[in-house]
């Protein structure tokens, strides 16, 4: 494992509040991976930005009469403050708006202009007459050339996954109008210069998703289209060439520019060699499968069109969408669930057992089902992992006066059980590295299932021989549990770890810790009340009542 490692999430739009299907493919995954790297020892920094710029900013700012600059800052501020209490663990949230990435983003250019891969082109583009304005991106609407999908904007099919050259059956999504062709001037960044590095890269990229590389290649051996990287818009970072007027480059040529230019500013302020680090450490850029053509084709290349100045990524996480109890979330229709509102009504643990244990490290699309929800912790969370911490660690107290007691001779199951301890770092930390979270929390959760069945076979309360040695195996298990659910559940791991009588915060324990019976006869654990609370159906049904209304 490599002791250096950057990891960025694909950075949230200012342009209104977090909701579940944000945090479920990227925020969240990132922030497990990220906690998980720290507890082996890893130099792991978690980065993000907010994503600044672009026409709808500018006309939602317009129609609250601010400043775009007004704007983004609330929602900067805004989405950081939901972040943090979903306990998504930033080490540094910045803005792409920042004169440290505007300056950074010129640089880039100038470096791709002068190693011959930008031109400037006139080109026909969409004008609304009825808006007296160019409408770029997502302010066309159309017919996919690909795949036929309707309604899709211009500048990425959502169904079918590519970004077509030109839209089919185009109308103005401001007005509905159809719009009329216009001569602009734009400069382009010549994408189709990097087919073969771009191959070459894929093919050396063993950490990359194997289903995702492939059809990542296949678009490449279709034939690449160079890429248009400016907009007639005044809100952007500026092109830096005398002369023009309210043109500035393309959302998609900036904002991952900013993952590295905000871990320069966090790295270099903390006196740390921000370049050397980035290329030295693991590199991730966790994302959805809506934007794999930006972070696979335009991503790299720009990197090596700066001849791999700054390293190109060794893991690009991808997962799928999620949807709300079988439809797709959209909150025009009322049809979605603002972070914030859930959380002022459920812990962050909830969501984040609830999310994690649902999404495979796959581009399959997952459901958020409020019965199944309620399901997973009733029964799963409650029903088994906080069964275990209440009936080990109650029972010591009423039993032991708090007090771990010296164990007797194992047995053939408390041998059973002590190896599950000694294996348990090892065989979830293999499926972490692998990135498969679920499965790694489904495992912990077996983990805990095994530990309430020998509890149950043990019969402690019969204070039969064996007794001893149950209660010191369930101690230490529960111990084990603290450690590793650090990484999935921050909060509930430091309750049980407080509540075992140890001091200090969980986060700063080793991952291999877990698999080492630290609790020795003698140690007093402390006082002991349920972690986890039940959620009542009248609860789930007022929720459900909301939803499109």
């Amino acid at each position: 494992m490599n002791k250096k490692a950057i990891i960025t999430s694909a950075l949230p739009y200012s342009n209104g509040e977090i909701h579940l299907g944000h945090v479920a493919s990227t925020y969240l995954p990132a922030d497990v991976t990220t906690r998980f790297l720290k507890q082996n020892g890893v130099e792991a920094y978690y980065i993000c930005a907010s994503d600044d710029y672009g026409t709808p900013i500018l006309i939602q700012s317009e129609k609250l009469k601010q400043t775009p600059q007004e704007y983004v800052a609330h929602w900067n501020k805004r989405d950081y403050e939901d972040f943090t209490a979903f306990d998504i663990g930033f080490d540094f949230f910045y803005k792409t708006s920042s004169e440290e990435n505007i300056s950074f983003v010129q640089d880039v250019f100038k470096k791709i202009e002068k190693n011959g891969h930008i031109y400037e082109k006139e080109i026909i583009q969409a004008f609304c007459t009825s808006c007296d304005k160019f409408l770029p991106d997502r302010f066309v609407k159309g017919t996919c050339p690909f795949c036929n999908a309707e309604d899709q904007y211009s500048d990425l099919c959502e169904k079918c996954g590519r970004i077509p050259e030109e839209i089919e059956n185009p109308h103005c999504s401001i007005c509905g109008e159809t719009p009329v062709q216009k001569s602009t001037n734009h400069y382009f960044f010549k994408l189709k210069n990097f087919s073969e590095p771009l191959l070459e890269y894929l093919e050396n990229a063993p950490y990359l998703q194997k289903d995702v590389k492939k059809y990542v290649e296949n678009w490449i051996k279709e034939g690449l289209v160079d890429w248009d990287i400016t907009r007639d818009i005044p809100w952007g970072v500026p092109i830096p060439i005398d002369g023009l007027k309210d043109k500035v480059f393309y959302g998609w040529f900036d904002n991952h520019l900013a993952y590295i230019s905000s871990t320069l500013k966090f790295l270099n302020d903390k006196n740390i060699d921000g370049k050397s680090f980035w290329n030295d450490a693991d590199i991730y850029h966790f994302i959805g499968k809506d934007i794999v053509y930006h972070h696979y084709l335009f991503l790299p290349a720009m990197r090596l069109g700066i001849e791999k100045e700054f390293k190109l990524p060794d893991y690009i996480p991808t997962r799928g969408h999620l949807t709300l109890e079988g439809k797709k979330i959209s909150k025009s229709r009322n049809w979605y669930i603002g972070l914030k509102d859930f959380l002022e009504k459920f812990p962050a643990d909830y969501l984040r057992f609830y999310l994690i244990s649902i999404n495979p490290y796959s581009q399959d699309d997952l459901n958020f089902d409020w019965e199944q929800f309620s399901t997973k912790i009733n029964s799963e969370l409650i029903g088994n992992l906080g069964n275990l911490v209440n009936r080990a660690l109650g029972f010591t107290n009423k039993t032991f006066d708090g007090v771990v007691p010296e164990p007797e001779k194992f047995d053939e199951k408390d041998s059973e059980s002590e190896q599950k301890i000694k294996s348990l770092a090892e065989d979830i930390g293999k499926l972490m590295e692998e990135n498969h979270l679920d499965r790694a929390l489904k495992q912990l959760m077996e983990f805990s299932a095994h530990f309430n069945q020998y509890f149950q076979h043990k019969e402690p309360w019969k204070k039969g021989p064996g007794t001893n040695a149950c209660i010191y195996l369930s101690v230490n298990a529960v111990r084990s549990i603290a450690i590793c659910l650090q990484s999935f559940l921050p909060k509930s791991s430091q309750k049980i770890w407080s509540q075992l009588g140890l001091d200090g915060n969980v986060s700063d324990v080793n991952w291999n810790e877990m698999s080492n019976l630290e609790l020795k006869s003698g140690h007093k654990i402390g006082a002991t009340e349920p972690i986890f609370s039940k959620i009542e159906q009248s609860v789930i049904d007022e929720e459900q009542s909301k939803l499109g209304n």
